[in-house]
């Protein structure tokens, strides 16, 4: 259930990749919403007569919501790189990508909400055998997920397609001049000539050699720093379960705890570290992506989540276990902090803004897929981890492995400092299409230097 909506998450990223490139970015932006929206309250109407039934229809319906969420990610960071300039480029993307904390933080309350209304409604103890309310309850917190997409949808479809697609990859500028005087409420004479020269046709296929040569470090740099990136950043949410407990009651204790009041506390610590560390990590990517440059954030990004790991993992076993757990959680929210403030939000950002407009999607697509393969080794060594972890296990054992666990993902996030230094390209300051690296003659440079 961890991994099936990451999976579809890679299958959705690399077909509606690829389909933004061949068939525009507008015309599959509202079918990967669609997804989302169906996927959303499919879930919430998971049937079946038993519990195994009933999961495999909630895991259809994460798939499918998967699938839709996969589409959303080279879509909407190509769709803003192309209506954005080169001075707010990265500022753009980034405030695009930054309302997924606000999302995070939008479901907490949701779910304390709901958890609040049906505690007041349904009182019971936690001995009680599951009431039917409960199942109620999880079905509507999953089905308001839905509510976002369903008011986003008039605007998605109202929005044209990006100028840069119109002219660049269906080498019609006149379409795309009208569609900017839509876009900029400027009258057409001040956006293009009556007669503009059509661009150049595309001068080589995807994955061609000259394709690899060209854009294969690109797409390797980029793969390879979100695939190692998600390896960390999922590992981090999926061990938050572990993390928690600490400040939950403790029911072995004797402490009386419904199933609504355990599930608010969880909701609750999710949204003050969604406060503290989340969004405001999103926000100082904002201001600094296009002042400091991408690789910088990266780096940087990678190096302070590699300290704080190694800062709250090497010393685990013999004091975070029992002492300080507030500091602990002030350090484990900053993982969060430096990942939005870096890497997280740069690897959205840079596969938008280096490759050609005819294969900016699909590679957007392919790294991202990448990217969520790592999540779901993630998802497996999270599972196998937390079996390992049995009841029958000590705490120092448990302790033990805890502290490997955060000392091995401190490493990866020396890994993925080394390989952005050694191999991301520097897109700051310069357009889409002078990233490109195809302007080989003056001709395409002037075309490329209209959309700057």
């Amino acid at each position: 259930m961890l991994a099936v909506a990451l999976l579809g998450t890679v299958i959705g990223q690399l077909i509606f990749g690829r389909l933004g490139d061949r068939v525009g970015r507008r015309g599959v932006y509202g079918v990967a919403l669609m997804l989302m929206m169906v996927g959303s309250i499919g879930c919430g109407f998971s049937m079946g007569t038993t519990r195994g039934c009933v999961l495999a229809s909630l895991g259809f319906f994460r798939f499918l919501l998967g699938v839709g969420i996969g589409g959303d990610y080279p879509l909407s960071a190509t769709i803003m790189s192309e209506y954005a300039n080169k001075r707010t480029q990265g500022a753009f993307i980034a405030a695009v990508f930054s309302m997924q904390g606000f999302g995070i933080l939008a479901s907490s309350i949701v779910t304390m909400a709901v958890c609040k209304i049906f505690a007041r409604i349904y009182p019971s103890l936690p001995e009680d055998p599951p009431p039917k309310h409960a199942d109620i309850a999880w079905r509507l917190i999953l089905m308001l997920g839905a509510v976002p997409t369903v008011i986003t949808y008039y605007w998605r479809m109202m929005m044209p397609e990006t100028a840069r697609y119109t002219a660049l990859v269906e080498l019609n500028v006149l379409q795309a001049a009208r569609d900017m005087e839509r876009v900029l409420d400027v009258p057409l004479s001040q956006i293009a000539e009556d007669h503009p020269s059509p661009p150049s046709p595309p001068s080589y296929p995807l994955f061609s050699r000259q394709f690899f040569r060209r854009h294969g470090r690109d797409l390797l740099a980029c793969s390879a720093t979100w695939f190692l990136l998600d390896i960390v950043f999922y590992s981090s949410n999926l061990f938050q379960s572990k993390i928690y407990h600490k400040f939950l009651p403790d029911l072995d204790a004797g402490t009386v705890v419904t199933a609504f009041e355990a599930t608010f506390e969880v909701a609750r610590l999710q949204a003050i570290k969604a406060c503290y560390s989340t969004i405001p990590g999103y926000f100082a990517a904002v201001f600094l992506i296009d002042r400091v440059g991408r690789v910088k954030i990266q780096a940087v990004g990678f190096a302070l989540m590699a300290i704080v790991y190694f800062s709250i993992g090497v010393p685990y076993k013999k004091y975070w276990k029992d002492h300080t757990d507030k500091l602990f959680m002030f350090l484990y929210g900053l993982t969060f902090f430096f990942a939005n403030c870096g890497p997280n939000t740069t690897t959205f950002i840079v596969p938008a803004e280096l490759f050609p407009a005819r294969f900016r999607t699909t590679c957007h697509g392919i790294a991202g897929a990448v990217g969520k393969a790592g999540a779901i080794i993630s998802a497996v060594g999270f599972l196998m981890a937390s079996h390992s972890q049995d009841d029958h296990q000590n705490e120092d054992k448990k302790a033990s492995k805890m502290r490997v666990i955060l000392i091995i993902l401190g490493g990866i996030c020396v890994v993925g400092m080394a390989v952005t230094m050694l191999f991301v390209r520097e897109t700051v300051g310069r357009s889409l299409e002078e990233n490109e690296n195809e302007d080989e003659d003056e001709d395409e440079s002037a075309q490329g230097k209209c959309f700057s």
